[in-house]
């Protein structure tokens, strides 16, 4: 948890710089808007899986709505659940139910869904609407034991179903209908008073609109990112990318890029799984099975060791989850995807990289070549057509461009001394 927290903290800091004028710029918007006479109504989009970051978004946003006085907070759910304990999401529905400021749902657009967490908002909320071929139900369970159980649990209903069976009671293709119908709806204990005007064009039949201020507001973002990292295929897939990107920088001998950015897709998915419900011994099994790969990448041959990463892989990305579920395009991108670096393209790359044997490397001591780029202490050389890390003595760097002699090998790296000046020359 700490770490989680650590790291949202840290990406938070980053996107402070990139959304600073944005909040400036929002800042005198909402100035406008509340110098505005009109009712106000505010819209807060609740895409994917209901997340830490979307519980957070929303109540800030229930919080912000009773601050500024808004008539109304409209959720527009468009989900297929969540992953908030059920103790945190019951915290959520209580927050909904008794917020300052009714809170109406609307599920959609057309083929949206609200399903499991996300039907529970559904519930929650004073006045609700579908728009059309959208489907609700599948309720996810309460952590209270004195809650009675939902009618839908374990199956979904359509709009038309849940019209009839008074699950919601506004039918609204679109926001600006479900806005206008609000208007003299009972919430809180009070009636919504949501203004509307007709309008009227040449040819055209007549036209009514909502005559408020709507706000609309989405994650910010850091939370975009956040909440996109938390999605069952992207955590995944950023598990395995940052991972064989790693293992690519650990095998080539590169200059620290694929390294860099495999961390940070490292950090990202470490996020997504911290948030999601993991099995960890399914997630061992995962990086198990990568470290198989890497046994064979550098024994340079696919043998035992990449049958047993094979199987390893296939059981940990089967049975990652609990409750969600990786899409079979992720499962195939990840499994398929990976073997095929591992055993053909990492390999490949590696005997292209560093063209001398494995066994008889010492033979390369004493050979010349060229530094490619200052040597000063560490750097990268070519010798026999082969790029290779290197390093000099601090009293003797190397610049580009000028010869060297090996000296030493340790292990992929070169130990090596100005061709002119070095050791060697000094006895002669």
């Amino acid at each position: 948890m700490g770490a989680r927290r650590l790291l949202v903290t840290a990406l938070r800091l980053l996107g402070t710089i990139v959304v600073a004028a944005g909040v400036l710029l929002g800042t005198a918007g909402g100035a406008h808007a509340a110098a505005s006479d009109r009712a106000q109504v505010d819209v807060v989009q609740v895409n994917g899986l209901i997340d830490p970051v979307v519980a957070d978004f929303v109540h800030h946003s229930i919080v912000d709505a009773g601050r500024q006085g808004a008539a109304v907070l409209v959720l527009q759910v468009n989900s297929g659940g969540g992953v908030l304990s059920p103790a945190r999401m019951d915290a959520l529905v209580a927050e909904i139910q008794h917020a300052e400021v009714p809170v109406a749902v609307w599920v959609g657009p057309s083929g949206g869904r609200a399903e499991g967490a996300a039907f529970r908002i559904v519930r929650a909320a004073a006045v609700a609407g579908t728009s059309t071929r959208t489907r609700v139900g599948n309720p996810s369970p309460s952590a209270s034991t004195s809650a009675p159980p939902d009618p839908l649990t374990g199956r979904t209903i359509g709009s038309t179903a849940a019209l009839e069976q008074q699950v919601v009671t506004i039918d609204a293709p679109t926001l600006g209908d479900f806005v206008i119908q609000l208007d003299g709806k009972q919430a809180n204990g009070q009636r919504l008073a949501l203004p509307s005007t007709v309008i009227e064009r040449p040819g055209r039949p007549p036209q009514r609109q909502p005559d408020v201020d709507v706000a609309l507001s989405k994650l910010d973002l850091v939370g975009r990112l956040l909440h996109t990292a938390a999605s069952p295929s992207v955590a995944y897939l950023l598990l395995i990318v940052g991972s064989v990107l790693v293992l690519f920088e650990f095998f080539t001998a590169g200059v620290g890029v694929a390294a860099v950015v495999g961390g940070g897709f490292l950090m990202l998915s470490a996020y997504g799984l911290g948030v999601l419900p993991i099995r960890p011994w399914a997630l061992v099994a995962i990086l198990v099975g990568l470290l198989g790969f890497a046994i064979d990448v550098q024994a340079g041959v696919p043998r035992f060791w990449t049958a047993v990463g094979t199987v390893l892989l296939v059981i940990g990305t089967l049975t990652l989850y609990r409750q969600v579920h990786l899409s079979w395009l992720a499962t195939g991108v990840g499994v398929l995807g990976t073997a095929l670096m591992m055993v053909a393209g990492m390999p490949a790359v590696v005997r292209s990289r560093f063209s001398t044997p494995t066994i008889g490397r010492e033979s390369i001591i004493g050979e010349l070549g060229t530094a490619l780029a200052d040597v000063s202490p560490d750097g990268t050389v070519e010798v026999r057509g082969a790029q290779w890390r290197a390093r000099t003595n601090r009293a003797t760097p190397i610049p580009a461009g000028d010869r060297i002699r090996v000296i030493a090998i340790d292990g992929l790296l070169l130990e090596v001394e100005p061709e002119v000046g070095g050791a060697r020359d000094a006895h002669h």
